[in-house]
C-alpha cells in the first residue's frame, strides 16, 4: 500500500529534514540581525553609504594655541643621543607647520610621531621662548 520505493521515502525524509534546519538555520544566520550593527554605516550629512558618500570629509577642529598646555622634556635616548620631547599638542591641523617652525628656529631635525614632537639636540630654552611667543602654555 505504500506509493513510493525505500529510496524516494529516504530522500523525502532529507528533503524534510533538510528544510527544517534550514528554516531554523534562517533566523540565526546573522548575530546582530535587526540591530543598527546589522545594516551598512551612512552619511549623516547625504544619507548615502558611507562607501558611496561624495561628501567633503569635516575639517579638524584647530584648538587655539592659548588653550594648549605644552610639556618640554629632554630625554636622552639609545646611543646617548638627546632630544627635546614636546607632548600635550594636540593632533590636528597646525602640527606640521609648528614642526617645521620649530626646526628652523634649533637648526635641527625633528619628527612628529606617537603625539610627541621630536627636535634633535637639547634645544629647551629656544624651544620655550619660541612657543610662549606664538601664545602656548609651557611646563617644564
Amino acid at each position: 500500500m505504500s506509493t513510493g520505493t525505500m529510496s524516494d521515502r529516504r530522500q523525502i525524509g532529507i528533503a524534510v529534514a533538510g528544510f527544517a534546519f534550514q528554516e531554523r538555520n534562517a533566523t540565526m544566520t546573522r548575530l546582530f540581525a535587526g540591530t543598527p550593527f546589522d545594516r551598512p554605516p551612512k552619511c549623516e550629512a547625504c544619507g548615502e553609504l558611507v562607501q558611496a558618500c561624495v561628501c567633503p570629509p569635516p575639517e579638524p577642529e584647530r584648538v587655539p594655541p592659548q588653550r594648549q598646555r605644552v610639556k618640554i622634556a629632554i630625554e636622552k635616548r639609545k646611543r646617548g643621543k638627546v632630544v627635546t620631547a614636546l607632548r600635550g599638542l594636540s593632533a590636528e591641523g597646525g602640527t606640521a607647520d609648528l614642526l617645521s617652525r620649530l626646526k628652523s628656529v634649533c637648526g635641527a631635525g625633528g619628527t612628529f610621531k606617537d603625539g610627541i614632537l621630536e627636535i634633535q639636540g637639547d634645544h629647551g630654552d629656544r624651544v620655550r621662548a619660541t612657543l610662549s611667543q606664538l601664545g602656548y602654555r609651557v611646563d617644564g
